[in-house]
């Protein structure tokens, strides 16, 4: 199994392709003229993260999975709570086995706004897709192994202290004082503790191109070691 620096060059591309693309992204909207709240259109505009993508399926391949049985687009698998979900990565079997699903997010700025949106939306698909394997949508099949990648902006408004917002109850003592990236970062860490998704990675990254994780649990190496571990123990599928 490679180690991780042998796809550290990929990353640092990954990092300087989603920055790239997000630039181009919102120019081309403000030549159209266009009015873009909270730069909508630049995160929901795709892209960002093909670089990501590369990397996923770099590992896939050096482990041995036909390249035939990783898709990167037009990914839809069926849920329960609505007809399917379109997932940025899947990797099947030649049986038609769910192996692999894996979403990437990212947030640049509007952290208020947003925040809950993506907490929601990260909840919600790992609940509709366990909850169709549970009602055997995936029949015959071991649990498949689920991932998410969460790239946050680090700046002064990611990383102050932002209060919250409870008048009726008191919050969880471990949201106290935190800042927008320290709630990512607790909220990756619970997705993964109560087994919403097998692995989960926070990157944080600037407009200079640096990046990072808060901790080991959450980082990017991490993340592929158990991606790695995963597929090859299950080798045997092919």
């Amino acid at each position: 199994m490679k180690e991780f620096r042998n796809y550290q060059s990929l990353l640092d591309k990954a990092i300087e392709q989603f920055w790239l693309t997000r630039r181009k992204q919102i120019n081309d909207q403000r030549s159209k003229n266009t009015t873009d709240q909270g730069n909508r259109g630049a995160v929901t505009g795709g892209k960002q993260l093909d670089g990501f993508l590369k990397i996923m399926k770099t590992v896939a391949l050096e482990c041995r999975i036909p390249e035939g049985y990783i898709f990167t687009k037009g990914n839809h698998i069926p849920g329960y709570f609505r007809p399917s979900k379109d997932w940025d990565f899947l990797i099947t079997t030649p049986q038609g086995k769910l192996l692999v699903a894996i979403e990437f997010k990212s947030q640049v700025g509007s952290f208020g706004n947003n925040f809950n949106n993506r907490a929601e939306e990260a909840l919600g698909s790992a609940v509709d897709l366990w909850t169709a394997y549970r009602e055997n949508t995936f029949p015959n099949q071991q649990p498949p192994w689920i991932g998410y990648v969460m790239v946050v902006e680090k700046s002064e408004k990611s990383t102050k202290p932002v209060r919250v917002r409870s008048p009726h109850f008191k919050t969880l003592v471990e949201f106290e004082g935190t800042s927008y990236l320290d709630r990512y970062s607790i909220f990756c860490r619970k997705l993964m503790y109560e087994r919403h998704y097998s692995a989960t990675s926070l990157i944080w990254t600037n407009r200079d191109l640096d990046y990072g994780s808060p901790n080991d649990e959450l980082s990017f190496k991490k993340f592929i070691e158990s991606f790695q571990g995963y597929l090859i123990g299950n080798l045997n599928e092919y």
